[in-house]
């Protein structure tokens, strides 16, 4: 996402704070303006382009740092007004996970904001809207199964145990996956919402999106069942973005949806950053990097011809470190193509 700085004294800052470290004054993120705003000492709210702004309401459990219109009678911002459920905060526990949530949550809202994309509450547009529910994966639900993390027409759950890293590397290593990250839930589990959203009801969108990723009426619960007993088919790297890919049309598009706003993302990181490289390698013209914005009128191709240099300096670096690659996967064509088409549906929403 794009970097900030204060804008009082223009220390930099991130996505997160709530003040600035050099010069302590309170910050606010603006989502019209993908800006975060510094509060003049002498006025109580915020004043930006002749209107008045305040924090969310969430900002008094320290769970959020955006605004919001002062005569919006709501209180909560576009991200915290897809909140359907919140776990019970008597709990502290509960408290520090759902301020983990809350951070995933609105780095997820950033990104489709900046590609457009519908962002709707279900609580204002029950057919069409979207909604969060984090629920504690300890209590069962109304059938008696254990709650787990998905989607279900508009409603995503998160359980609360995904916000606790050392419970999430677990399970990482416990089913074999090189990620697990509580920012790659909320884009995966989005996607689904997103493929109903703007493909289900779209005949041409539809037709392009079975030559591209298969055809989805195949039984979806079979083939879940199929791929937990007898895993992935041994050439999946060459068609899919991950082994869970491999499983229904349906997850290789929330996969792959999640995987394309990782790109997305990071691209625009590096574009801000202004990093660019020409690594010293023999016939390494390939391997330089010019950071491009990617929200910008420009094909996904050329977004990735420079995000794949960029992967590998990154986890080189790491590498240096000790520490695991940021980006452990390869790309193949057939992937390639299924990101191109969902780029061109973001960029023509």
């Amino acid at each position: 996402m794009k970097i900030f700085q204060c804008g009082n004294c223009h220390f930099p800052v991130f996505f997160e704070n709530t003040y600035c470290g050099q010069c302590g004054s309170s910050l606010g993120f603006l989502d019209e303006h993908f800006q975060l705003y510094a509060l003049n000492p002498n006025h109580p709210d915020w004043q930006i382009k002749n209107r008045s702004y305040q924090y969310c309401k969430n900002q008094a459990h320290q769970a959020c740092n955006w605004l919001v219109p002062l005569d919006d009678l709501s209180g909560f911002c576009t991200s915290c007004t897809l909140n359907r459920t919140i776990p019970d905060l008597t709990y502290s526990e509960n408290f520090e996970k759902w301020i983990t949530l809350e951070e995933a949550k609105r780095k997820l809202v950033y990104s489709l904001l900046k590609l457009s994309l519908p962002v709707k509450s279900k609580l204002t547009e029950p057919e069409s809207g979207l909604c969060f529910d984090f629920l504690s994966d300890k209590v069962l639900d109304a059938s008696g199964q254990k709650i787990m993390t998905g989607h279900d027409d508009g409603v995503i759950t998160i359980v609360l145990s995904e916000a606790d890293s050392v419970n999430r590397e677990q399970i990482r290593k416990s089913l074999n996956e090189p990620y697990r990250t509580l920012i790659g839930h909320f884009r995966h589990e989005v996607g689904h919402y997103y493929w109903k959203l703007l493909i289900h009801q779209n005949h041409s969108l539809l037709a392009k999106f079975r030559e591209v990723f298969g055809d989805e009426r195949q039984n979806y619960g079979e083939a879940l069942q199929t791929h937990y007993r007898e895993g992935a088919p041994s050439d999946w790297r060459n068609r899919f973005i991950s082994e869970y890919a491999s499983s229904h049309p349906w997850e290789d598009w929330a996969e792959t949806w999640a995987h394309y706003l990782h790109i997305m993302d990071t691209m625009e990181t590096a574009y801000y950053f202004g990093l660019s490289g020409d690594p010293k390698l023999s016939k390494g013209q390939h391997m330089q990097i010019q950071s491009v914005d990617p929200y910008s009128n420009i094909s996904f191709s050329s977004i990735l011809d420079n995000t794949t240099p960029l992967f590998y300096a990154v986890n080189s670096i790491n590498r240096s470190m000790g520490i695991p690659d940021v980006y452990p996967f390869v790309i193949s064509e057939p992937v390639k193509k299924k990101m191109e088409f969902i780029h061109e549906i973001c960029t023509s929403t």
